[in-house]
C-alpha cells in the first residue's frame, strides 16, 4: 500500500469554464467582459469571465446585481448541453493518464497519478502534458495543483489561476500552507472564521499553532479535521465516477409564473429533457421528485416511488402533474420549477428491454421515443415537440 506521503494527486480545474466555451464557439467575444447565467435578470452568475470579474462579477450573484456592476457586459443564456459535450471529451483527456480520476463538477477533477509515474515521468511532467495537451485538442486553459493529498492540491491549482501550475514537493505541505488565509481550508466559512479570529487565527499556519485540545473543545469533531488540514493532512483517497443518484432540470423564470396551463407546459418540457438524458444513459428509475420555488423564495418538494422503474416523458409527466397538485402552484406565483429521476438503475437490469411481459402499449411506447431520440439527435432537441409545447410557443412574444 502507497504511503500517504508518497502520493501524488493533481487537482485539475478549467478557468471559466462556462464562459470560456462561449468564447471559444464565438471568438468575437474574445476579451469583453462574458457572464453566463441568463439573458434576463432572473437566477444567478453561473460563471464569469476574467474580464468580468475585474467589476466584481462571480458565480453565485444575482443577475440583477452582475448587471449594476457590469452593465456593459454580455449576458448569455446556459447551454448546459454543450458544457456537458466539452467536458466530457476533457474528462477523457485526464483518463489517458490514470484510470483514478474523480470529478468534482463539469470543470474540476482529482487525479491520482502515483501509479502513472513509473511510465509517465513526474506528477508535474503529467500535469504539464495534460495542460498542454486540452489546450491543443479543446482551445481551453487548465489551471493544475500537484501535492501529496486532496486537500493541497485543491488548494495549490487555485493560487495561480488563470492557466497556472503550483506544484507542493512531498515534505513541504506545512510551509506551503501557512502563509494563506485560513479561508482556503475546506468548510471554513465565514461563521468559523470569526470564531478562529477570536483565539487569534487568521492563516493556516496561525491555526497549526493552536493545540488539538483547545479546537476540538470549541470546534468538536470539527476542530480534529482543522488541526490535520492545518497540517497538510488529508487521507481521503481519489474516487472514480459514481453512477448519477439522480438526474433532473430545472428552470428559473423570467417571469413568476401563475397560470396552471402555462406552468404544466413548463413541466412538460422539463420531463423531455429528463427523459431524454435518463434514456440516454440507457437508465431508469423509480422516485419522481419536484421542486417548487414561490416568488418568496420558500421551496418545496414533493416525491413520489412508483411500483415500476420508468424512462419515458409521459409517466414523468402524469408523475409530476400528481406531485403539482399538492403544491400551492394555483394560490402562489412560482419563480423556479424542477423534476427529477432518482433510485436509479441500468434498463436492462429493470427488463425494460425485454419483449416479455410486456403489453403492446409499452412496447410501442419504447419504440416510440428511441425514434424520438434518433431524430432530435440528428436535428436537434426542438425537432419533435408536444403540441402543448408548441402552443406555448406560439403565446410567447
Amino acid at each position: 500500500m502507497t504511503h500517504p506521503a508518497d502520493r501524488r494527486i493533481i487537482h485539475l480545474d478549467m478557468d471559466a469554464f462556462y464562459a470560456s466555451v462561449e468564447i471559444l464557439d464565438n471568438p468575437a467575444l474574445r476579451g469583453l467582459p462574458v457572464v453566463v447565467g441568463g439573458d434576463s435578470n432572473r437566477g444567478v452568475v453561473c460563471a464569469a469571465s476574467y474580464e468580468a470579474r475585474k467589476f466584481g462579477v462571480h458565480s453565485a450573484l444575482p443577475l440583477l446585481t452582475a448587471r449594476k456592476l457590469c452593465p456593459q457586459g454580455v449576458f448569455l443564456p446556459v447551454r448546459m448541453a454543450r458544457y456537458q459535450e466539452v467536458s466530457r471529451r476533457i474528462m477523457e483527456i485526464f483518463q489517458r493518464f490514470t484510470p483514478l480520476v474523480e470529478p468534482l463538477s463539469l470543470d474540476e477533477a482529482f487525479l491520482d497519478v502515483t501509479a502513472s509515474r513509473q511510465l509517465m515521468g513526474t506528477a508535474e511532467d503529467i500535469a504539464i502534458r495534460i495542460r498542454a495537451l486540452v489546450r491543443e485538442t479543446m482551445g481551453l486553459t487548465v489551471s493544475a495543483g500537484v501535492g501529496s493529498s486532496k486537500l493541497v492540491a485543491k488548494i495549490a491549482s487555485d493560487l495561480n489561476k488563470p492557466d497556472g501550475l503550483t506544484i507542493v514537493p512531498p515534505g513541504e505541505e506545512e510551509s506551503f500552507l501557512a502563509p494563506l488565509p485560513i479561508g482556503r481550508l475546506w468548510g471554513v466559512g465565514h461563521t468559523t472564521r470569526e470564531a478562529l479570529a477570536l483565539i487569534g487565527v487568521k492563516t493556516i499556519g496561525d491555526l497549526r499553532c493552536i493545540p488539538l485540545a483547545i479546537l476540538t473543545a470549541k470546534f468538536g469533531k470539527a476542530g480534529l479535521l482543522l488541526h490535520e488540514s492545518a497540517l497538510g493532512i488529508d487521507l481521503r483517497p481519489v474516487e472514480p465516477r459514481q453512477e448519477a443518484k439522480s438526474i433532473g432540470h430545472e428552470e428559473t423564470f423570467a417571469e413568476d409564473l401563475r397560470d396552471k396551463k402555462r406552468i404544466h407546459q413548463e413541466l412538460l418540457a422539463l420531463c423531455l429533457k429528463v427523459g431524454k438524458r435518463t434514456r440516454d444513459k440507457g437508465l431508469v428509475g423509480r422516485t419522481v421528485t419536484i421542486k417548487v420555488k414561490y416568488r418568496d423564495f420558500v421551496q418545496v418538494t414533493r416525491s413520489l416511488t412508483l411500483a415500476e422503474p420508468v424512462a419515458d416523458d409521459r409517466s414523468l409527466y402524469l408523475t409530476g402533474c400528481r406531485l403539482l397538485a399538492k403544491t400551492e402552484i394555483t394560490l402562489r406565483p412560482i419563480r423556479l420549477l424542477g423534476i427529477s429521476l432518482s433510485n436509479l438503475i441500468p434498463a436492462e437490469a429493470s427488463g425494460q428491454l425485454s419483449l416479455f411481459g410486456q403489453s403492446r402499449t409499452r412496447l410501442t411506447d419504447c419504440r416510440l421515443y428511441k425514434a424520438i431520440d434518433t431524430i432530435s439527435d440528428r436535428y436537434g432537441s426542438g425537432s419533435i415537440v408536444p403540441a402543448a409545447l408548441v402552443e406555448k410557443r406560439e403565446e410567447e412574444p
